[in-house]
């Protein structure tokens, strides 16, 4: 239904309060790998909303744990937490396509061909997918849009009750909901892991490097003396050092009156 004399029909404004609330937008801006480009087509408001609220962010944890892990992680211990989510996903998935085939099997048995739709108009946008994480969880999102009408046709008809209703839709949306709290927290868990990593190499630079060890004073004084092959003098630093094979002439003193006679014998 798109128009009615009766009432005042949406016509996108839902999918714009949604899409502006800012604690849906999530910060892609260090995701700098390449993305498959898709088209939503959801339906419902729960879809949408659980759209809105955990697509990108769960898209940023993978793309951190895949991406900056590898970078000072080991290999293996990311591709573990990798197959922590892959079977999450696997989980989740098959426990939405068994609630897909339980209400087709309800609405098959009590003739019921024709489901409810809403008069909201569908949220339609064209989103990135950067890895197989996101591709699946994608899917997902869009199993969920499926089953909430089959459950809102049930209700309708009356053959589950409102209560059942609304114990079914907040399971399947919890199921989902996981997900991405899952990947966050081990977004969180691998982050400390490299803070610990960059701590630990930077201790390790600090440290100061080993010097070699002093030779230890010896007892003996001689050993103290000058080094081998010098010759202690007390020689002063402006007196001139003596030729090498000449030896430095002594004064003789001469005796009491020598220096008369020779004056005499000059005369």
């Amino acid at each position: 239904m798109t128009s009615t004399r009766l009432a005042v029909i949406d016509t996108g404004q839902v999918n714009e309060r949604i899409l502006n609330k800012d604690e849906y937008r999530a910060d892609f801006r260090k995701v700098e790998g390449a993305s498959l480009k898709r088209t939503t087509h959801l339906s419902s408001p729960h879809a949408k909303r659980m759209f809105a609220r955990c697509f990108y962010s769960f898209q940023a944890s993978m793309y951190f744990i895949s991406q900056l892990g590898r970078a000072k992680l080991d290999h293996e211990v990311v591709e573990r937490i990798e197959q922590n989510i892959r079977e999450a996903l696997d989980a989740a998935t098959d426990e939405i396509n068994k609630a897909i085939d339980q209400a087709e099997a309800l609405l098959k048995h009590h003739n019921i061909e024709t489901l409810a739709s809403y008069d909201t108009v569908p949220l339609q946008e064209e989103i990135g997918i950067t890895s197989s994480f996101g591709r699946r969880y994608f899917d997902l999102m869009h199993k969920l849009d499926i089953i909430m009408p089959m459950m809102e046709t049930l209700a309708i008809e009356e053959i589950i009750s409102e209560r059942e209703l609304e114990t079914r839709r907040s399971l399947y949306k919890r199921v989902v909901l996981s997900i991405s709290t899952k990947a966050r927290n081990l977004w969180m868990g691998v982050r400390r892991r490299m803070n610990e990593r960059d701590a630990r190499l930077a201790a390790e630079a600090a440290k100061p490097r080993p010097q070699a060890p002093r030779p230890a004073p010896s007892t003996n004084p001689d050993q103290d003396g000058p080094f081998a092959g010098e010759a202690a003098t007390d020689q002063r630093a402006d007196e001139p050092a003596p030729v090498s094979g000449e030896q430095t002439a002594t004064p003789i003193p001469q005796a009491a009156g020598q220096e008369t006679e020779s004056m005499a014998a000059g005369a």
